[in-house]
């Protein structure tokens, strides 16, 4: 009762009465109830975070057999959070937890195989993990369960590089609200889509959904109608499910060619709902939605010809259509990609193309909720909470994650670890988001090896990663590299290709036009005294003693330099 009253409720107070109840529950033994407890304490819902009683909790639930308290505990032991930092005890409790039909566990077990972390690398192994959750999610899908997935970088929040489309912000709703009254349908198709399905931090709301939709068909918008028809056909608590006022909207729509409307019709003939089931007419309709673009419609033919419904079987085109799907964003054409892959059905077998196919559905698992719950947390000052939730995510081989976690612990406003684990754990993460094609964290990556953070100093490592960042056109790295071949750090000295990598990094970014100047000028003064020395002008003994003086100041002489001269300049004009 505790747990149904803590998922429903709203207010403080009910929430604060559940907690008690879900305290005193766990207290005399309750499984689920220890489970909901011990998570929140972990992760600091409903109140203050708890590690160490968290540890307690788990310990107990790993006893009693539970597969989530053993996943919970191999989350802990690879971070060293609330016990000693031990990868060999995580991947033992990771094990039995996947043993046990835990999904998370099944899914980190899928992320490890397939990089060899802490196990050798065994793409086989990471398929059978990785298909078992994609099984489960695309079952949830089916039933039209959507899963909240907005992913927000913090690392761009904080140096505002995203254009912040992952949440509509409060006055600008408002005033799309204000647009909907005034009569504007496309305002009022895009915030009943919003609210229909519970996206850009907008609470899902079928009955808010319902009247936009309505409002918009009213005023002849065929999206309003299509998406009508689509939410009487599933049904929900704000319209009561109806094969036949969801044929009459989609037939509104279909009328005035909307794709939605021609998929909806071809999805109530294929299924028999309203209308006797005809396969002919559902590929007639599916087919016309389809040359419109519509993924939906896609992935319906692709299933007709997958199964040899209406049509003969056709593996081909079958993988043609769910291809379509699939770079249309259709989720559930990705999981019969992928079922293809793996078993070789009409394209050759490929293990590595099958993971990454089913790792992809995986990913809208019910937990990516947490990356909803840890940016608050975050916005909220909760760092600590934030980083849990992240670090979970991260665990489960969540690129965005990886880096969200990296960020935090780089902050230092972290409590909950020493100082002495921070780095060593950035740099972990900053080397799996690199390894996943994140340049930011690439560049990051060889920061660490350069200045020996988290890991021994290694120049010639860090060199690597700078080269690896540059085929991403990232203008830090290529300012790195061209430091390094100004001086030889890792790599050898080479002062042409060091100006010519300060000059791409000022072409690839405005932003480093001012760094690349300061470097550039650096780079020049260094090289006349050295001919200055080679001329005999100045005793080497002296060049060397100022270039000792100065390494570590040289863009601020450059500056200083440079502001003389223009008041040099100004004053004689």
């Amino acid at each position: 009762m505790s747990i149904k009253i803590l998922k429903h409720s709203k207010s403080k107070r009910e929430k604060e009465e559940a907690y008690q109840l879900l305290t005193k529950a766990a207290d005399l033994g309750h499984l689920k109830a220890m489970e909901k407890l011990a998570a929140a304490l972990l992760f600091g819902y409903h109140g203050p975070q708890n590690i160490t009683a968290a540890v307690t909790l788990y310990e107990t639930l790993a006893e009693k057999g539970s597969p989530k308290g053993q996943t919970a505990l191999g989350f802990m032991f690879s971070y060293g959070i609330g016990v000693e930092y031990n990868p060999a005890k995580a991947l033992v409790y990771y094990t039995f937890g996947s043993l046990g039909g835990n999904l998370i566990s099944q899914m980190i077990l899928g992320y490890r195989y397939w990089l060899g972390i802490n196990v050798p690398r065994n793409c086989e192994a990471a398929l059978t993990n990785y298909r078992k959750v994609a099984y489960f999610i695309v079952d949830k899908l089916e039933k039209n369960e959507d899963m909240p997935v907005e992913k927000v970088r913090l690392i761009e929040k904080s140096e505002n590089l995203s254009s912040n489309n992952d949440f509509l912000d409060w006055d600008v709703y408002q005033y799309y609200r204000f647009l909907a009254e005034r009569g504007d349908t496309q305002i009022q198709v895009y915030l009943g889509q919003l609210h229909l399905a519970g996206r850009k931090g907008l609470e899902k709301d079928h009955s808010k959904a319902l009247y936009y939709f309505l409002k918009a068909a009213q005023a002849g918008n065929t999206h309003g109608m299509a998406f009508l028809g689509k939410m009487f056909l599933e049904g929900s608590v704000a319209v009561a499910q109806s094969n036949a006022s969801a044929f009459k909207y989609f037939t509104m729509a279909a009328e005035k060619g909307n794709a939605v409307g021609l998929w909806g019709l071809g999805l109530l003939y294929f299924q028999g709902k309203g209308v006797p089931v005809n396969y002919t007419e559902a590929f007639k309709y599916f087919h016309k939605a389809a040359e419109k673009g519509l993924a939906d419609a896609q992935f319906q033919l692709g299933v007709m010809y997958y199964s040899g419904s209406g049509v003969r079987k056709d593996y081909k085109l079958a993988f043609k259509y769910f291809y379509l799907a699939s770079q249309n964003g259709q989720p559930i054409a990705v999981y019969y990609l992928a079922q293809m892959y793996a078993a070789g059905t009409g394209v050759f077998r490929s293990c590595q193309n099958a993971v990454e196919l089913y790792r992809s559905v995986c990913e809208l698992g019910s937990w990516s909720e947490k990356f909803l719950t840890a940016y608050f947390a975050y916005q909220d000052g909760n760092i600590d909470s934030s980083l849990i939730q992240y670090a979970l995510l991260a665990e489960m081989g969540y690129e965005v994650a990886q880096s969200n976690s990296a960020y935090i612990l780089e902050s230092e406003r972290v409590k909950i670890l020493t100082n002495g684990q921070m780095y060593p754990l950035a740099f972990l993460l900053w080397n799996r988001a690199a390894a996943q094609g994140n340049a930011f964290a690439r560049v990051k990556t060889g920061d660490y090896h350069f200045y020996g953070y988290g890991t021994k100093k290694d120049y010639v490592t860090a060199a690597i990663h700078y080269s690896l960042a540059v085929d991403h056109h990232v203008a830090q790295a290529m300012f790195n590299l061209a430091y390094m071949y100004e001086h030889g750090l890792g790599i050898p000295k080479d002062i042409h290709l060091a100006k010519r990598w300060y000059d791409l990094a000022a072409e690839t970014s405005l932003d480093a036009s001012i760094p690349v100047f300061l470097a550039r000028m650096k780079l020049e003064i260094n090289l006349l005294l050295t001919e200055m020395q080679l001329f005999k002008f100045t005793p080497s003994w002296k060049l060397s003693k100022l270039n000792n003086m100065l390494q570590a100041q040289w863009d601020l002489f450059t500056m200083v330099v440079i502001v003389i001269l223009l008041i040099l300049l100004i004053r004689n004009r």
